[in-house]
């Protein structure tokens, strides 16, 4: 099996791994960088637990070839708070702590991607309405069945963001 060294740009900082051809971005991630936020589920799309943000949008690192995220950015749930803070912000990013606030946790196993796809969709639209909220999560399965407390946060997020927008700190 062919290996190179895959240069990625992960939560801000660039890093040299080695890596089979056919590794995931996913598998790269967790077993070659051991940032394990991201969760390994269905394997196949379905459950959206793998989701990191590549450019800001959300994508499933279990489809997602390693070699193809080169050259973009790549943020993990390790990497959402150091994103706020570094964009100005204090303490979690508000998804966070929305979580956080609204008991949106339970297991934890979809969280990140639940997480990383509401703060996708925070970034392109700060103000979305709710069937905008279920459609940014449409791909996201929580097996506890957390979906009103999940909901319930990102709409705290959005009333955050908006309680600190005038004075600039609404990221």
């Amino acid at each position: 099996m062919a290996s190179s060294i895959v240069e990625l740009k992960v939560n801000g900082d660039t890093v040299e791994v080695a890596a089979p051809d056919h590794f995931t971005l996913l598998e790269v991630l967790r077993y070659r960088l051991g940032l394990t936020g991201s969760k390994q589920g269905c394997d196949k799309g379905d459950c959206g637990a793998c989701t990191v943000l590549v450019d800001g949008e959300p994508v499933l690192a279990c489809l997602t070839l390693a070699r193809l995220a080169v050259g973009h950015e790549v943020t993990t749930i390790e990497g959402l708070m150091p994103a706020h803070l570094r964009a100005g912000g204090t303490g979690a990013d508000p998804v966070q702590e929305a979580f956080d606030r609204c008991g949106a946790l339970q297991c934890g196993f979809c969280q990140p991607g639940m997480m990383l796809s509401a703060r996708a969709l925070l970034d392109r639209e700060p103000n979305p309405s709710r069937a905008a909220i279920k459609g940014a999560l449409s791909g996201n399965l929580c097996r506890c069945t957390g979906y009103t407390q999940i909901i319930e946060a990102v709409e705290t997020a959005i009333a955050a963001s908006t309680e600190r927008a005038p004075d600039g700190g609404s990221r």
